[in-house]
């Protein structure tokens, strides 16, 4: 046996550096996997945010979601990461600790492949961008030293609850709830809590929400492109291995982005006669949310049909129902975080108890009790089980719905009696320049056509 071992290559003897349970395919990977979330956000939605909004807003907005990104690793590895994570405390929190020791970085995490860095790293870039598209919900009115103090404070008291029920071992992850990836972790709450603040922290100045045109569609559409791209690693990464999961989880994932787009784009067309660039986008994000929380446990025909109804669907409510609901328009979401990722999250959670095939959840959760999804409960006898995976999917996006209505709340009152959330009305009207000293562009305009005489 010794004399096998030593005609081994030298990249695959085993050492301290290479411990037999690491597998190095694995963990390149996952490492890899972490990489392209966290290049959705930096630079991906810097891009997009900095280049969607009015001229005036560019550099508070791409500084909204850089600054978010650095104060999310700090909290993250000082206590976040266990609370979301850790040891049992509570049914709906870890116990909180650091995760920045060699004892436990460089330990094994659980049954898989690679060491704990690599889930902090990886699960780090999850809660970063769900706080960043939080924000499109609040861009262009927020004061900015109410982010800084709002982002640690969501962070801890919402998003750590949301990720420990459902993936951290909390009371929904021992029901059995489906989310491959994050639909309610992620989208849901992002959805729900960004326009949950935006209710306290006000609308937007009134030019800006008569007038709000992007102003670099070009930097828009790359931005967007990170964000698709990125995806790949995002739902590709949570099966924690390179295996059979991986490779269907990243297919699923761009064929119904795809439908989506063409879904959307469609529906526009035909009611507006206009191909807009920015609802193609729009219908890409919504088809990325849908497919999230099912990737890798619904067949390929199954995330068609969930592109056509996540570009159908949350088209229906941003431009139809938004526009005749009085409640929907007193609140100003910016960006329309409640339709591309509330609607669509909550969308994509519903289809997959109805779409998740039995023999794709054994391949992912193992021999847990994970039912099968409804449609296959009816046609294996088995709809009693479809029935109870339904419900639990219901349960888990009420749940995720009360305690971010509940905690974005209370952070936002709490916030409020220490500055105050919305700017000025004075620095609503200039933008940029009075709130960081500091413009986009040199150049003149918001959107108009001519200059100014």
């Amino acid at each position: 046996m010794a004399g096998v071992y030593s005609s081994l290559p030298p990249g695959l003897k085993l050492n301290d550096a290479f411990p037999d349970w690491l597998n190095k395919a694995d963990n390149a990977w996952q490492l890899t996997a972490a990489a392209m979330v966290g290049l959705q956000s930096v630079p991906g939605l810097v891009i997009l945010y900095g280049s969607m909004v009015k001229k005036k807003w560019a550099v508070n907005s791409a500084f909204m979601a850089l600054y978010a990104f650095a104060m999310v690793l700090v909290c993250w590895v000082l206590w976040a990461h266990h609370l979301s994570f850790g040891s049992n405390i509570h049914f709906v929190v870890g116990r909180p600790n650091f995760a920045v020791t060699q004892h436990y970085l460089l330990a094994r995490y659980g049954r898989v492949y690679f060491p704990n860095t690599d889930l902090v790293f990886y699960q780090f870039a999850f809660a970063a961008i769900t706080i960043i598209l939080l924000g499109g919900s609040l861009l262009g009115r927020m004061n900015f030293y109410a982010w800084m103090l709002f982002v640690p404070m969501w962070l801890t008291f919402s998003y750590t609850v949301g990720a420990y029920t459902i993936w951290g071992g909390g009371f929904l992850y021992k029901m059995g709830i489906i989310d491959f990836s994050g639909g309610y972790v992620i989208h849901l709450s992002s959805g729900i809590a960004g326009f949950t603040a935006a209710y306290w922290v006000r609308p937007r100045h009134s030019q800006d929400r008569q007038h709000f045109p992007p102003n670099n569609i070009i930097h828009m559409l790359g931005g967007a492109g990170f964000l698709w791209m990125g995806w790949s690693g995002f739902n590709g990464g949570s099966p924690y291995a390179a295996g059979l999961s991986t490779s269907l989880a990243i297919l699923n994932t761009h064929i119904c982005t795809a439908t989506s787009l063409f879904v959307w784009l469609g529906l526009d067309m035909i009611f507006y006669r206009k191909s807009s660039v920015i609802g193609v986008v729009q219908g890409m994000i919504t088809g990325l949310v849908c497919i999230t929380p099912a990737a890798g446990i619904v067949e390929t025909w199954a995330a068609v049909l969930m592109g056509a109804l996540s570009g159908s669907v949350p088209w229906y409510t941003m431009m139809v129902l938004h526009k005749k609901s009085a409640f929907f328009q007193k609140v100003a979401d910016t960006l329309g975080v409640f339709h591309t990722h509330a609607v669509a999250g909550f969308l994509g959670g519903l289809l997959s108890g109805f779409l998740a095939k039995p023999e794709l959840l054994e391949l992912f959760y193992g021999n847990q009790n994970y039912g099968p999804g409804l449609l296959y409960g009816i046609l294996t006898g088995h709809i009693p089980h479809g029935h109870r995976q339904m419900g639990y999917q219901i349960i888990g996006a009420a749940f995720i719905t009360a305690w971010n209505v509940i905690a974005t709340s209370f952070i936002c009152i709490v916030i409020s009696r220490i500055v105050n959330l919305r700017m000025d009305e004075e620095d609503l009207e200039i933008g940029d320049d009075a709130v960081h000293g500091e413009e986009a562009y040199a150049l003149w305009g918001d959107g108009e056509r001519h200059p100014p005489p």
